[in-house]
């Protein structure tokens, strides 16, 4: 059997200069029974009790270890001098004009991400609030209308808007198109029953009359009562909404919006009073013997177009001086025969008088 290799002078001696930080009450003695001096390496491997912790070198290493670990650093020396003494050959990424061009270009792609999400959401969010602000309002205003009903019209309507047999009709599904023109023309609330309810001075103002209408609008549904600008401003509206006028309204109320009589006592009330908007949800409503204008009859843009017409004949002036009803030679022949026919006569008998 081998004996075991005793280690060299010079390992102990490296030994124990890299372990020469060991205090001495650490130190192992040899084994009893050899003559072989103390292990440095021994000495130098204390137990982790007596440590406290883990040392971070293996006690097993020894001298052998210390040419690779030399090598290691000597190679890793050369490496960095090496990278010290190469010449630039090129310019870093950074420093390259491409690099430049293609850093600008992310950054500037980026803040278009960055833009366009934020408009995104920013058109997200103000079209949430724009619809949550008008259903909030319309239902403040349909509070207001309630308010506003129970006081004038459940005597004749009833408190669900069915209507009570001898007074009032039911209001289920006419809209706020026909309580705006009921309430905004006076007609509503009614003063006595009758044929015809006549246009008077309305009860309400307009914020109240909105209400009214957001209120029946909200139990029964049906036609809404138009918003914005109900005029088409040029002269191929006006010429097509006086063609359509003529065509739908003239027989009832007159080729020039003056009215005419119907029958049982009834009329076609005039068109010189009547707002854009009232004119307009007439024809959505279909009030007294009116017939209802849908949308499949006349389209919108046909209504603004008859709007467009009745207020433009509103307002075009007479040039001839009265224009007497404006219905044509049939008003002015009248005119002549009776008024022309009378001073004739007058003066026949003036001069006849006068001979005597």
């Amino acid at each position: 059997m081998s004996n075991p290799p005793v280690p060299s002078p010079d390992a102990a001696t490296e030994g124990k200069s890299v372990n020469e930080h060991v205090e001495p009450d650490l130190a192992v003695d040899a084994a009893p029974g050899t003559d072989r001096a103390p292990d440095d390496s021994t000495l130098d491997d204390p137990t982790l009790e007596q440590l406290g912790f883990e040392p971070a070198v293996a006690s097993g290493s020894t001298a052998s270890d210390e040419p690779r670990t030399s090598r290691r650093n000597a190679a890793a020396s050369a490496t960095r001098s090496s990278d010290r003494h190469r010449p630039n050959s090129g310019h870093d990424d950074r420093t390259r004009p491409g690099g430049r061009r293609r850093s600008w270009r992310t950054r500037v792609g980026a803040g278009a991400v960055l833009v366009a999400a934020l408009s995104a959401m920013g058109g997200v969010y103000a079209a949430f609030a724009a619809s949550s602000g008008a259903t909030a309002n319309s239902a403040s205003m349909a509070v207001q209308g309630r308010q506003l009903f129970e006081v004038a019209c459940v005597t004749c309507h009833g408190l669900n808007l069915q209507g009570v047999p001898g007074r009032g009709p039911s209001l289920i599904g006419v809209g706020s198109a026909a309580a705006y023109f009921q309430v905004d023309t006076g007609r509503m609330p009614l003063a006595r029953q009758g044929v015809e309810a006549d246009r008077k001075a309305p009860r309400y103002n307009e914020e109240e009359t909105r209400a009214l209408a957001a209120y029946v609008q909200s139990v029964g549904g049906g036609p809404q009562y138009p918003t914005g600008s109900l005029r088409l401003h040029n002269a191929a509206a006006v010429a097509d909404g006086g063609e359509l006028f003529r065509l739908n309204c003239a027989s009832c109320h007159g080729a020039t919006g003056h009215g005419a009589p119907l029958t049982a006592g009834k009329y076609a009330p005039a068109l010189m009073p009547s707002t854009d908007r009232q004119i307009y949800t007439a024809m959505q409503s279909g009030p007294e013997n009116m017939p209802v204008f849908s949308d499949t009859l006349l389209t919108p843009r046909d209504k603004r177009a008859i709007v467009s017409y009745i207020q433009t004949l509103k307002a075009t002036a007479d040039p001839g001086g009265n224009g007497i009803g404006r219905i044509g030679p049939v008003s002015e022949a009248i005119v002549i025969w009776v008024g022309g026919v009378g001073i004739l006569m007058v003066v026949i008998l003036w001069i006849g008088a006068k001979s005597q």
